[in-house]
């Protein structure tokens, strides 16, 4: 199966439109399947007194709060339709993350996305979460910094609004609507879980790639990671570890000012990252264990027979002294060497022959 591999653009394109397109454009080239943006309106998203994050302080001050460099990096309504265009020009899907219900509505409402991806911060925002699961489109769920149980909590929000009850929402609502055959089929049909640790850069011994199989058997949903680590090899370990979706973020250059160029990959390296996990793809391939076809054509020349130890006259019995085991693969197999001792010979051999039966 091939793993949908988004380009996270985020907030890289610091407020710039040539920006946002020329990443468009990367994200194209290098051979993802969607590049995703980040919608919402500042005032909706950040509180005056919310602290930024230390990742964020590291990369951008303590001069401006996070609502004022929140406020830099929204991209208006006529910008997104602007990327939307520019993206189906380049062949690939437009993508966001909506971080409130308005952002929602102009995503799916006016854009047209095919899905909506939820970032890990708002999986437990349910009012956000019940407009999403109510316009019925596939979402993408990340699940940082959540519990087992906060993730199935998620679900249940998700369920209850796919399956638009017509009753009022509530705790109780929502673990019914999880618990009933309905409510996971509609979970089955529209969501995919995605692990992720969300720390920029994150470390390398929290990224805990095993937890997609506990997510997997939990849920039974597609699975998928968001990579916030340093390079590329992660993202490709994941999709090595059956990543249905590999969510990564990048940039023209890890230099530009901004909270998230630093923990983003720069265009080679994207292109880098997308062909390896097109390649574990292909080397995925198959669970029977059976002989490839490059193989068969190897398997005579690297495989061994019974052959003549020494010069073997007909009617003369085989035995460890006349009878040995060479190259090429293409007569009687090893395997049936004792069966062989003590059976007579039916023609001549020469040294070296190999033993037909």
């Amino acid at each position: 199966m091939k793993t949908f591999i988004i380009a996270e653009a985020g907030v890289n394109h610091n407020g710039s439109l040539d920006l946002a397109k020329q990443l468009i454009d990367v994200a194209a080239g290098a051979g993802a399947d969607a590049v995703k943006f980040q919608t919402f309106r500042a005032e909706a998203l950040v509180s005056r007194q919310a602290p930024k994050a230390d990742y964020q302080l590291a990369t951008t001050g303590s001069e401006e709060s996070q609502r004022e460099m929140i406020k830099r990096l929204e991209l208006d309504e006529a910008a997104h339709f602007t990327l939307r265009q520019h993206c189906l020009s380049r062949g690939i899907e437009f993508l966001s993350s909506p971080f409130d219900e308005e952002s929602v509505d102009l995503l799916v409402d006016r854009l047209s996305v095919a899905r909506l991806k939820l970032p890990s911060g708002e999986i437990t925002n349910a009012p956000l979460l019940l407009k999403a699961a109510r316009t019925g489109i596939p979402i993408i769920l990340s699940t940082g910094m959540s519990t087992l149980a906060e993730v199935e909590d998620a679900l249940g929000v998700l369920a209850f609004g796919y399956l638009d009850l017509g009753i009022a929402p509530g705790l109780s609502a929502f673990k019914e609507a999880f618990g009933s055959p309905d409510g996971q089929s509609s979970l089955q049909r529209h969501v995919t879980l995605l692990h992720c640790t969300t720390e920029y850069p994150a470390p390398f011994m929290e990224v805990n790639l095993r937890v997609m199989d506990t997510l997997h058997a939990a849920f039974g949903l597609p699975v998928g990671y968001s990579d916030h680590t340093e390079g590329i090899a992660i993202a490709i370990a994941a999709a090595a570890c059956g990543a249905t979706v590999i969510e990564k973020h990048f940039t023209l250059d890890r230099t530009l000012p901004g909270p998230d160029h630093l923990a983003s990959l720069e265009p080679s390296d994207l292109r880098a990252m997308v062909s390896a996990i097109r390649q574990v793809e292909m080397a995925l391939g198959k669970t029977i264990k059976a002989p490839s076809p490059a193989e068969l054509r190897n398997l005579p020349i690297v495989r061994k027979s019974l052959v003549a130890a020494g010069a073997i006259d007909r009617g003369e019995p085989f035995t460890p002294e006349n009878l040995t085991v060479k190259r090429p693969g293409t007569g009687v197999s090893p395997m049936a060497y004792w069966d062989m001792l003590g059976r007579s010979a039916d023609r001549d051999y020469a040294p070296d022959t190999v033993v037909r039966l």
